[in-house]
């Protein structure tokens, strides 16, 4: 077996395990960093998600949001370092209702975002409005307003965006939100971290060994070979295998998966304005389908689901510039947990089922319904704790550490929980959100009690 040696391993070289070597070695020169992954960078869930970035979160607490707002900052700083190479933009989320209550729960919503510090609202009730709403622009991401934009005109929301249906009343248009490349965000932080010796070996870890209760070193299996790192710190940020490399040092991790799938699809009518923002609509829904179809559909055990209401949650957003015809659509109706297998399989009739959910919010795509453009459908798995918030920090194991259950936020995480995982390995100041991703939160009678009541969806799209 052959041996090598390292200050740090980290095991995964997604978005998570990529920043945390980059914040290692670039912002506090430890050289001798090893990023360890059976796969290529990014391959496994970093590069399936919608790659958008937002500061908009609920409570209790504003530790989400002061970790988002500086995870931004740190992104805005790289992006004017490297000339914006991976294209962050600042279109923000425009959140859509047809539902008078759901008008009512947007300004509550909004209000207490708004003191967590997400920025300042904006109601906008009637013409002339004052301030005047103003749109965000296609690219970049300066002089654009913080906070949100809660408009409350129907006429006001039509004429920004007139593909919507005429059902909607009222619109939350939160404006520190957009999207960026994140494979173009991967490659930058990784080549900035091997310029400062970090090192990417190909491989699956099959067992982390340790001496006297501490990390000692890590055995992995390569293609042809297997082989040995002797290092001090251990860094777990293997995505949805979170848990299974925890359980080698011994620790069992309170994390599940689920499975959320993304279509593309090309949009040759151009229905979809290429400037649009990502879009959501946020009423349940039913499928649109002809009697006939209902009928059929309701009759069989397996489909009779598509017949019902539907959750929530449906959004999508274009892709690609001014020349691409393609509008990434995502959905996610079934949060059963899941053990991740490689590749993931997803439904056949996902792609339809999105499409005709997506109807209810813009009409004109039923444009498609009977020649649908050929879709792509990929995705990866939300690794998550039950309140939907990340674990980073150290283990009880003495030199392991944990940066993981990034749910479907890892991208826009990536840069302060990296930040912050370094500062716990190299034992620097710790800003105020830290202790609220702490796995020894668990531990904390008062925490638990939160648990109690804690909505499962807080802060998913």
């Amino acid at each position: 077996m052959d041996k090598y040696s390292a200050d740090v391993v980290i095991c995964g070289a997604g978005i998570a395990g990529i920043s945390a070597a980059y914040h290692l070695t670039v912002k506090h020169n430890i050289r001798d960093v090893v990023i360890i992954d059976e796969r290529a960078p990014m391959s496994l869930t970093s590069d399936k998600s919608t790659e958008c970035y937002r500061n908009w979160w609920p409570g209790p607490g504003n530790a989400m949001v002061a970790f988002m707002n500086r995870s931004i900052d740190l992104l805005e700083d790289l992006a004017l370092e490297s000339n914006n190479i991976f294209q962050m933009n600042r279109r923000g989320y425009v959140f859509l209702t047809a539902d008078p209550n759901q008008a009512v729960q947007y300004k509550q919503i909004s209000q207490e975002i708004s003191t967590l510090g997400a920025g300042p609202l904006r109601v906008h009730q009637k013409k002339p409005v004052v301030p005047p709403y103003m749109p965000s622009p296609n690219e970049g991401f300066q002089r654009v307003p913080s906070g949100a934009d809660l408009v409350l005109d129907a006429d006001l929301i039509h004429a920004q965006f007139p593909f919507i249906s005429n059902r909607a009343i009222a619109m939350l248009h939160p404006r520190r939100c957009g999207w960026l490349s994140a494979q173009q965000l991967g490659a930058y932080l990784l080549t900035n971290a091997r310029s400062q010796g970090a090192r990417l070996l190909r491989g699956k870890v099959t067992d982390v060994k340790t001496q006297g209760s501490r990390v000692s070193s890590v055995a992995v299996q390569g293609e042809n070979l297997r082989f040995e790192v002797a290092c001090d710190n251990f860094v777990i940020a293997s995505g949805p295998f979170l848990k299974e490399t925890a359980k080698m040092i011994g620790i069992e991790l309170p994390v599940f998966n689920e499975l959320h799938g993304k279509v593309a699809m090309g949009d040759p009518l151009k229905i979809i304005p290429r400037n649009a923002p990502l879009l959501l609509w946020s009423d349940p829904l039913n499928l649109t389908w002809s009697d006939s179809e209902r009928r059929e559909l309701a009759a069989d055990p397996q489909t009779h689901w598509m017949t019902e209401q539907m959750p929530s949650g449906i959004h999508f957003r274009p892709e690609g510039g001014e020349d691409s015809p393609i509008l990434l659509m995502l959905w996610t109706y079934d949060l059963t947990p899941r053990e991740p297998i490689w590749p993931p399989v997803f439904d056949h009739f996902y792609p339809e089922v999105v499409l005709r959910g997506l109807i209810t919010m813009v009409p004109g795509l039923t444009a498609y319904l009977d020649r649908m453009p050929k879709p792509y459908v990929d995705g990866g798995y939300y690794c998550k704790t039950k309140e939907n918030r990340p674990l980073i920090g150290p283990l009880p194991v003495e030199g392991a550490f944990l940066f993981g259950a990034l749910s479907g936020f890892g991208i826009m995480a990536a840069m302060a929980g990296g930040e912050l995982l370094a500062a716990h390995l190299t034992g620097s100041n710790l800003p105020d959100y830290a202790e609220a991703f702490l796995l020894s939160r668990y531990q904390d009678p008062a925490y638990q009690a939160l648990l109690d009541d804690w909505d499962v969806t807080s802060g998913q799209l």
